[in-house]
């Protein structure tokens, strides 16, 4: 959508923050965990407020 508004700054940076915070596989969802009982998985509050953090630091 960022791209599609002219904004392709904003949406690479964007997709780098969810890459990285997936890649890092600490605040990930259940479904993103190797196992889905892994008691370390985040809700998607939580995830995204990792990504946000992760967009202030790019």
């Amino acid at each position: 959508m960022l791209e599609h508004l002219g904004e392709a700054k904003a949406a690479a940076k964007l997709e780098q923050a969810v890459a990285d915070v997936i890649a890092e596989g600490k605040d990930v969802t259940y479904d993103m965990k190797a196992n889905r009982n892994d008691p370390t998985a985040v809700g998607t509050q939580e995830m995204a407020e990792a990504i946000c953090r992760r967009i202030k630091q790019l």
